[in-house]
């Protein structure tokens, strides 16, 4: 089979794997010129070490993405640092830490032993967490997780310190409008499933270079080839006036319902061509940070207490040099959800107040850590599509379409989970399977 690939991200490139080994000739087609579309490498003439256009947390529960590290030749245990579970703020105030127990005892002296946190809402946790399992983790479609949160009568001071975080984190969609459901999802397969399904997992190296990079090696790539015409039939599909059998579209759903418009109406697929139409995006920001001489945090990744009104609306914060083993050199990543603001502002003065705050935070830790160094290059990646809004009763696209030669892939189809990178993967392996399923069936 001589199948193309349309877009090399994480869900593209997954999709390609799967077609190599299933025997077919895979070319994958690349606007840009770096593998790993929204999660990839990039270079800054300041930065010595390659950055990334977003930093990115993986956990233990992403078990496709880890069997597809290792099918390329890439090592997990190597490329990732594993931690059990710690969360911990900067100034000190917050810390809820898994030991190493079995599952679900690691979860339960986590939260009875957080640090910050009363006692009454210690115990609204382990509430919430015993009404999720009731419910069998799926609440209302309709829900938001705010309502989920009201519901299961957690504090507004707990929903601020943890929930809150951990939403935008997950979701990059604020509580009020997120999705119950998908929440309950992200939370049922890392919080309470396996111990080390809750190990946070923190790439040591660029994101290409994780493995985008090693799977571009395995196919024919056409780096700066942009897509503009295609043609699917039940017989093959044109690509840029190309003949492929098959072909994976990978693509945001904006583009893909602009090269689709056409042939969808013709179809008279109206309903899949409104779901592609129907996404709304919401952006994150990552400001990179080079320090004037080495500065470790107490963790390689912090939680930061957002202010708002002062701009402070960094809300984790990743020890580059940490993760990368480098003891000579002072870089940090702070990260921003729902970075509408920071879209919007002045980029001098946001860049400014995201300093501010992790200066100031790092100066009321109660280690007594080190005044920040003087930061001597900084730059603020803003991806303005980095997710879509994940809010209730949003209707996915399935892999599928009308075409047997055509299957859809990226995390904003109907994978069960947010916009994150194991939803991509997924999405990508679901996508090769649809089509090696169709050309089984025709050739029978």
């Amino acid at each position: 089979m001589k199948a193309a690939v349309i877009g090399a991200g994480w869900a593209g490139l997954a999709a390609s794997v799967a077609l190599r080994e299933a025997g077919a000739k895979v070319t994958v087609f690349e606007a840009g010129h770096t593998p790993g579309g929204r999660a990839r490498r990039v270079f800054h003439t300041e930065f010595d070490a390659p950055l990334d256009n977003g930093q990115h947390l993986l956990c233990g529960a992403y078990r496709q993405t880890l069997a597809l590290m290792r099918r390329v030749g890439r090592n997990p245990d190597a490329l990732l640092m594993r931690r059990p579970l710690r969360l911990a703020s900067l100034d000190g105030r917050f810390r809820l830490a898994a030991p190493r127990l079995p599952a679900p005892l690691h979860m339960a002296v986590a939260i009875l032993g957080a640090r910050g946190l009363s006692w009454a809402d210690r115990l609204a946790m382990l509430r919430l967490m015993r009404g999720l399992k009731a419910m069998s983790w799926t609440p209302p479609r309709d829900w938001t997780v705010q309502q989920l949160l009201h519901y299961h009568a957690q504090s507004d001071a707990l929903i601020g310190q943890l929930w809150e975080p951990l939403c935008l984190a997950a979701l990059n969609t604020p509580p009020a409008a997120a999705s119950a459901a998908l929440f309950a999802r992200v939370l049922r397969d890392s919080l309470a499933g396996r111990r080390e399904d809750s190990d946070m997992l923190m790439p040591c190296t660029d994101l290409s270079a994780l493995w985008p990079d090693a799977a571009a090696r395995q196919v024919t790539m056409r780096y700066g080839s942009t897509v503009r015409q295609l043609r699917p039939s039940d017989d093959g599909i044109d690509v840029n006036q190309e003949r492929f059998d098959a072909a994976v579209l990978a693509v945001p759903p904006t583009f893909a319902a602009r090269l689709l418009d056409a042939p969808l109406r013709e179809a008279g697929a109206a309903g899949l061509l409104n779901a592609l139409k129907a996404f709304d995006y919401l952006p994150i920001a990552t400001l990179n940070l080079r320090l004037a001489e080495p500065w470790r945090l107490p963790e390689p990744m912090m939680m930061l207490r957002e202010e708002a009104a002062r701009g402070h609306v960094g809300q984790w914060l990743f020890d580059r040099a940490q993760l990368a083993g480098d003891t000579r050199a002072g870089e940090l990543a702070v990260v921003a959800s729902n970075a509408v603001g920071i879209a919007e502002r002045n980029r001098r003065q946001a860049i400014e107040a995201l300093i501010d705050q992790v200066a100031e935070q790092a100066a009321s830790h109660p280690a007594r850590m080190s005044a920040m160094p003087e930061v001597t290059a900084a730059e603020l990646f803003i991806e303005k599509r980095a997710t879509f809004a994940a809010v209730p009763g949003l209707t996915r696209p399935l892999n599928t379409t009308p075409w047997p030669t055509l299957a859809l892939a990226g995390d904003w189809t109907d994978t069960g989970y947010p916009g994150v990178l194991e939803g991509a993967v997924r999405s990508g392996l679901q996508a090769a399977s649809v089509l090696a399923r169709a050309s089984a069936e025709a050739a029978a």
